[in-house]
């Protein structure tokens, strides 16, 4: 058995989706029986909050039961803040279980994961000085930013000492969490598990554009608009976020001329694949230095190739002649023009999906994963 840990976002994303697919790699892939133990941070005040990030953690005892009652061999953790922290961790270890902690993003250092701020990539805060997070209120309150600074400081190598081996999704999160001072001592690479591969590419001759995210600065949807724009391209975006009142104001500012930009706002991931059956290409146009982003990968499954910035992971699952310099619309609207005339592009999107992302390659790699920290007994 294996059990996940999971404290789910206020606003969801590829790490929720990554949690669900992992699960079902274990179970399919691995043979074995997995569990998931969750908690919400939607429904867990910011009083709370600040009290399980300050304290390293909230009712651990939840942990060593579900270990107990599920005998599980190993506790697959993910994000672990506010309410999880270091003292799951130890719980579970106590409860007979080994751990692996899956890093997603940068929390171990970063109070809001994505090492960005302020329109540029942000590695201010390294190791246990996390004051420039707090200097900067990183977390957009004074009173959230003090607790993040001071639980990350506190509890950051108390957390790494209960760990039997990390996860992390490319070779640039490792170097990432290295350049961060992390208490990472060595990391195993495992990509996003693609869960359904095409047999044939969706990429449809004409379709429009597709960006599947979160709306918010750093991804980029502002410069995709221009691109699309500036190929003649129609672009749908699936995704909600704090940037989509400026985005759709900003759209009506520029009246009607041009092609369609259209939002279609949150869509469940069972309608995805309708929406990339009609898409001639994906955009994942990011400022920021993600670690292997799971709109990209989901597409690349599908058949769809994808225009995507050269930032962070992005290029070990993109082919780099699809790679563009982030924020700039022109070279992506290039991108753009040549993916969209390529008719062996679909193909390649396959192709490299298969290469990266296929649950028979995944799979092995985090058995090996799994099987190094149970001998760590």
């Amino acid at each position: 058995m294996i059990l996940f840990l999971h404290h789910r976002y206020r606003t969801t994303g590829g790490e929720e989706r990554a949690v669900d697919d992992l699960l079902w790699l274990v179970r399919t892939h691995l043979g074995e029986d997995a569990e998931l133990l969750q908690r919400d941070s939607r429904a867990v005040g910011r009083g709370r909050a600040a009290a399980g990030v300050l304290r390293g953690g909230l009712d651990p005892g939840d942990v060593a039961r579900a270990v107990r009652r599920t005998n599980a061999r190993i506790v697959h953790a993910h994000n672990l803040h506010p309410t999880f922290g270091w003292r799951a961790l130890a719980a579970a270890r106590a409860a007979g279980a080994r751990v692996v902690l899956h890093l997603h993003q940068y929390r171990l250092v970063c109070a809001i994961g994505i090492c960005f701020r302020d329109g540029e990539e942000c590695t201010r805060c390294h190791g246990r000085n996390t004051l420039p997070g707090v200097r900067l209120n990183c977390r957009g309150s004074v009173p959230e930013a003090l607790a993040y600074g001071a639980g990350l400081a506190l509890w950051q190598r108390r957390l790494a000492a209960q760990v039997d081996a990390f996860v992390v999704p490319s070779r640039f999160a490792q170097g990432r969490l290295s350049e961060l001072g992390a208490p990472v001592p060595t990391s195993f690479v495992v990509p996003h598990p693609a869960r359904a591969l095409a047999e044939v590419p969706v990429a449809v001759p004409g379709g429009y554009a597709l960006i599947t995210s979160r709306l918010v600065p750093e991804k980029g949807i502002d410069v995709a608009i221009e691109a699309c724009r500036a190929a003649g391209i129609a672009l749908v975006i699936a995704g909600e976020g704090p940037e989509r009142g400026r985005l759709e104001h900003a759209q009506q500012a520029a009246g009607r001329a041009g092609p369609e930009v259209r939002f279609v706002g949150h869509v469940a991931a069972a309608e995805l694949p309708r929406l990339r059956r009609g898409a001639a290409l994906a955009l994942v146009p990011s400022r920021v230095a993600e670690t292997l982003p799971m709109a990209a990968a989901e597409a690349l499954a599908a058949g769809l190739p994808v225009a995507a910035s050269r930032v962070g992971g992005v290029p070990e699952l993109v082919p780099e002649d699809w790679l563009t310099p982030p924020g700039d619309a022109d070279r992506l609207a290039a991108t753009i023009t040549r993916i969209v005339g390529d008719p062996s592009a679909g193909a390649r999107a396959l192709e490299r999906a298969r290469s990266v992302t296929a649950p028979e390659r995944v799979a092995p790699a985090l058995a090996a994963v799994y099987e190094r920290a149970a001998a760590q007994r």
